[in-house]
Order: structure tokens, then sequence, then C-alpha cells
């Protein structure tokens, strides 16, 4: 799974990964890296090829998120050049 969903409050957190299983999606919760997201400790780890269909699982739902990001396997970790186009 290459790609991370931030939030601003864990409970969005926790109703998005459910949202995302149940539209058939894999995801899983892990520890929210400070770096990119300050404001919750939770984040969603998901394949990032299904971004388009994430976020609009998500906002049918109605469940907020900070942004998405793609990680890229190098030395500098994740990568905030993607975000911009998904941030709220």
């Amino acid at each position: 799974m290459d790609g991370l969903i931030t939030f601003f409050a864990s409970h969005y957190a926790l109703r998005a990964e459910t949202v995302l299983k149940r539209g058939g999606l894999h995801a899983k919760l892990i520890a929210g890296p400070r770096d990119l997201s300050p404001n919750c400790g939770v984040a969603l780890r998901f394949e990032y090829a299904d971004r388009e269909r994430a976020v609009g699982l998500l906002d049918a739902q109605r469940v907020q998120i900070d942004a998405v990001h793609k990680f890229v396997p190098r030395s500098d970790g994740w990568r905030s050049a993607e975000v911009a186009e998904w941030r709220r």
C-alpha cells in the first residue's frame, strides 16, 4: 500500500477505514507521521492507484480528510508533491 490519507481528527480516520473496506478497497490504520499532519495521530494506508475511488467514497460519506500522500520508497520517505490536488 503506497498511499496515505491524513485526517483532522481520529474519528474521521476510523470512519474512513470502514468506508473504504466496505467499498472493496484495502485500507489499514497506522500511526500518523507528525511531519505530514500534526492534527491527528492516526492515518490510513491504501493503494494510491485507487485514490480517485477512495476520495469519492469518502466524499459520498462525508468523511473529512486532510490530504492524500504518495509514498515513494526513497530516503526522504513521504513525498508531498502529489498532495496539492487532494488537499481539502
